[in-house]
């Protein structure tokens, strides 16, 4: 059997179908307000906010909730929120409550599933929310449904307020001083954000989340200058790397989280190659 023979047979199951149109639809979401993220150097909310998205997956798992995304989203929404907006008034601020809610989060969710909820194949569970070793490939068409509904929620809201998003980005003070709203925009960012992680969780597991976020941006970064030039080529490599990871998981059955992130990496390799190139070039010719 040939390569496109397999790939053909592949796409006839519709778990195969389902992971593609989530996987596709997350990277995109992901990239969009990754650049934010990345340019306002709060790319680690995404890693802390993913651990507190594991710790409340646990939870629902102790609970013994079918569906455990309704328990998870609003949860991880209220954390996004508290950690950006409870940061001035608070005694912990910065990095150090990013780290404790981290790392609490982690450790309490899984001390409960051992505790509470120990199945047989507890480390395999683990392993896989961690890693998204198989989780997207186990989508039910409900979850499909709710993936692309919520990422298509993202994306208006990030063409719709794009001019606001891009003053928030550089300048908030110059952005509140023309009018805009800058809590509300901060909050609606987070809310976002935070659902973005959880939808995320699926693809490339809770530990590797802001690897979706970071890389398709910083790869951007590498090539381009503008604001738009760098979100549009942000959505192009990180929907790419989503569609390679995801066929080349399921054609040579690698853990479809790590798959998805070496794409992301190997596109950044090469973008840095180039324009490591280009700038040797432009400073030669500078030179001569």
């Amino acid at each position: 059997m040939t390569f496109l023979e397999k790939l053909y047979l592949y796409f006839q199951y519709p778990f195969v179908i389902y992971a593609m149109i989530a996987g596709t639809m997350i990277a995109l979401c992901s990239s969009l307000l990754g650049v934010t993220l990345v340019l306002r150097r709060f790319s680690f909310i995404g890693d802390s906010l993913s651990h507190t998205a594991f710790g409340c997956l646990c939870v629902a798992t102790v609970l013994k909730i079918t569906t455990p995304v309704y328990f998870v989203l609003p949860l991880t929404v209220i954390a996004a929120v508290i950690i950006l907006c409870g940061g001035k008034n608070s005694k912990v601020k910065g990095d150090a409550n990013l780290a404790m809610v981290s790392a609490g989060s982690l450790a309490v969710g899984y001390l409960l599933m051992n505790l509470f909820a120990p199945p047989s194949n507890l480390s395999a569970d683990v392993c896989s929310t961690l890693f998204g070793s198989t989780l997207i490939l186990t989508l039910k068409k409900s979850e499909v449904i709710l993936s692309v509904v919520l990422s298509i929620s993202v994306v208006l809201f990030f063409i719709l307020n794009y001019n606001r998003i891009f003053a928030l980005t550089f300048d908030q003070e110059f952005a509140f001083a023309c009018g805009t709203k800058t809590r509300l925009y901060n909050f609606l960012t987070a809310s976002f954000t935070a659902v973005i992680i959880v939808l995320a969780m699926n693809l490339v597991g809770s530990l590797l989340i802001s690897a979706l976020i970071i890389f398709p941006s910083v790869t951007s970064l590498q090539l381009f200058k503008s604001f738009k030039s760098v979100t549009v080529a942000s959505c192009i490599f990180s929907v790419t790397a989503a569609v390679f990871g995801i066929t080349a998981a399921v054609i040579f059955g690698t853990p479809v989280g790590p798959t998805v992130v070496a794409s992301n990496i190997i596109f950044f390799l090469c973008c840095k190659t180039v324009s490591i190139v280009k700038n040797k070039l432009q400073l030669k010719f500078k030179e001569n």
